[in-house]
């Protein structure tokens, strides 16, 4: 055997591991790569969570000017040229993308705007006819003569406007971090103010520069059809101080078909949290609980088959209150509002931080009184 024939196998297997120390010199730039391109996304994906409403940052000229120009810094002068209003008009209106956010929130923070019929107006001169009924009808003939109908009655609903604001504040070191999200922030407080500030109003207000309640409207044991438009039937529990001991949910069910069929497709329930929790406890003769927990995650439990809306600002049980009520609130309460709102920045009332005082107009009053019902508890 020649000493060729004896290094073959030694050289072959130096070979084998260079081979493999070239290998895993791949896998360790691979690895190396792929680490760095987790590192990018990362980066991306924060930058992306911190971005603004509507990618304002790269969205239009607007906006760019409002939030960079006037929000954090004050500058006005920025804003001539754009059709925004003007600080003469009471402030400079948002543009669009922040009011579709302060409208986005407001739906799911305020329960009564939720539900009820919702116009857009442009001035507080609002008006509504509704028909007091039908025009009167009959059967005739192929070749009988038509005689006259009735001429149809009107009534006119001009809702109550007033000017609803919010003032919130942020220190100037805070708008002038670039990476502070001024839009989203600023949408976020004024449609939390607004939403806690109108829920007491669609349910209590008095009229007077606010919005007419619908516990604020006439009520009346009166059915349909007998008593004064505009006024809301109620039902009396028989118990001066809470519901009727004896059988509960008597009334509720007399209260739901106190209510017209054609009402009821689409009506709801609506309690504050404490009156829901008695109700929650209420059985039937057969030891069955009235409550129906929802089965599907997103969809409101249910009472009688009927939706509950929760809104804080219903009356507790008590004598003489209102803590139920029921029906089709988006035919029977109308909320009409000026949907642009307006913003002024003060920079000097409480320095360091600066106030940016919004305000909107929002009216509210019942609309068909036949569509909304009470529980009133008294005897």
């Amino acid at each position: 055997m020649d000493n060729q024939d004896m290094t073959d196998p030694l050289a072959a297997s130096f070979d084998v591991v260079a081979r493999q120390d070239a290998q895993e010199a791949d896998l360790a730039t691979l690895r190396s790569d792929v680490d760095e391109v987790k590192g990018r996304l990362e980066k991306v994906s924060l930058a992306a969570s911190r971005a603004p409403i509507s990618g304002s940052r790269s969205g239009s000229t607007e906006m760019k000017s409002f939030v960079n120009g006037f929000l954090r810094h004050g500058r006005e002068s920025e804003l001539k040229s754009m059709s925004i209003g003007s600080p003469a008009d009471g402030g400079y209106t948002v543009p669009r993308e922040i009011d579709v956010e302060i409208q986005r929130q407001l739906l799911k923070l305020s329960p009564i705007r939720t539900i009820a019929h919702v116009v857009q107006v442009g001035t507080a001169g609002y008006r509504k006819l509704v028909s007091l009924g039908s025009v009167a009808s009959g059967w005739v003939g192929e070749t009988d003569a038509r005689p006259d109908t009735a001429t149809q009655k009107f009534a006119e609903i001009a809702p109550t406007f007033g000017e609803l604001y919010a003032n919130p504040a942020a220190s100037q070191a805070m708008l002038d971090d670039s990476m502070f999200d001024v839009e989203t922030w600023l949408a976020t407080e004024i449609a939390r103010e607004f939403a806690r500030a109108e829920g007491a109003a669609f349910v209590n207000g008095t009229g007077a520069n606010v919005p007419q309640g619908f516990l604020a409207a006439p009520t009346s044991t009166a059915i349909d059809g007998t008593r004064a438009f505009g006024s809301l039937q109620y039902l009396a529990t028989g118990n001066a101080t809470g519901l009727d001991p004896t059988a509960p949910d008597a009334k509720l069910i007399d209260l739901v078909h106190a209510v017209k069929p054609g009402h009821r497709q689409g009506a709801v329930w609506v309690m504050n949290s404490t009156t829901l929790a008695s109700i929650r406890k209420i059985k039937t003769a057969m030891g069955e609980f009235l409550w129906q927990a929802s089965l599907v995650d997103g969809l409101p439990d249910k009472l009688l088959g009927y939706p509950v809306i929760e809104s804080a600002d219903m009356p507790d049980i008590g004598a003489g209150a209102f803590p139920i009520a029921f029906g089709n609130f988006q035919n029977g309460y109308l909320i009409a509002e000026r949907s642009a709102t307006s913003i002024l920045r003060d920079p000097y009332t409480n320095k360091p931080f600066v106030r940016f005082y919004a305000t909107r107009r929002i009216g509210g009053q019942v609309l068909d009184s036949e569509a909304i019902k009470l529980i009133k508890i008294s005897t």
